[in-house]
């Protein structure tokens, strides 16, 4: 597909995607979220993903508000489905996804970044869900995910209010892993995270990922079944033979793609 809002490249096994809108502070538009939907739906090969923002004030500023404006309430629950679609294939992506935070994640914005396994971020990023300001509520998972991360108490606040958050006190609050004084050692260290992740077992990665998500509000025995299911499957595949074997042999592992 011949992608009109989004730049990719690839470098050693990641994949950098930047949502790039600079005219509407990457706003997530229905083409955008369609473009997302299709990359995350037929993409194949990278070891990992960093999702990011073309440079300027904004992450992604939010969706597209010009386009909801006119919306009736059917185009309107089309437009949430789409936007929920497209978080879930992210947060479901069998290798992990880095959310890189410069300037604005607002709405939409905020949304995609907690549908990533993790947040980096600037000092220049700023977080929320200021929805209610619009008449509206988050619908692309933000009343799901956020009270996941930040804890029930707190995810009421930050919705109710619409009130914003700079990257430290997001830090603080846990939506973001960590904070970088500019752009550049943002990248850095994240391609350098995700160069150790590359460097571990795509297939232990990959179930590490689907048990995290499938275990998110089972209780206690259930979650140790589905972990137990998962580590038993690992015994079936060849990339835990090559780790073992590396290991007892004393070098370093021939994990194959």
């Amino acid at each position: 597909m011949d992608y009109q809002t989004l730049v990719l490249d690839e470098h050693d096994g990641v994949l950098t995607v930047t949502v790039h809108r600079p005219p509407a502070r990457n706003a997530l538009s229905q083409q955008t979220l369609s473009e997302l939907r299709h990359l995350f739906s037929h993409l194949t090969g990278p070891r990992a993903v960093l999702l990011t923002g073309s440079e300027g004030p904004a992450f992604i500023a939010g969706a597209d508000i010009r386009e909801m404006a006119a919306m009736t309430p059917e185009e309107g629950e089309a437009f949430g489905a789409l936007g929920q679609e497209v978080t879930r294939l992210i947060e479901r992506f069998p290798v992990p996804v880095i959310a890189c935070v410069d300037g604005f994640a607002l709405g939409g914005g905020c949304e995609m970044a907690m549908a990533c396994d993790f947040v980096y971020a600037t000092r220049k990023a700023v977080f929320g869900q200021p929805e209610v300001l619009l008449g509206l509520i988050p619908g692309f998972g933000g009343c799901v995910r956020l009270f996941r991360r930040v804890g029930v108490a707190r995810a009421r606040e930050l919705i109710y209010s619409g009130r914003r958050v700079d990257a430290e006190e997001a830090c603080r609050l846990g939506l973001v892993n960590a904070v970088f004084d500019t752009r550049e050692e943002m990248f850095a260290a994240a391609r350098l995270v995700l160069a150790d992740i590359a460097a571990n077992s795509p297939a232990a990665v990959a179930t590490c990922k689907s048990v995290i998500n499938e275990v998110d509000g089972l209780g206690v025995d259930d979650g140790l079944r589905v972990e137990l299911d998962a580590f038993r499957r690992t015994f079936t595949t060849d990339d835990m033979r090559e780790g073992t074997a590396a290991f007892l042999a004393k070098r370093t592992p021939d994990f194959r793609h």
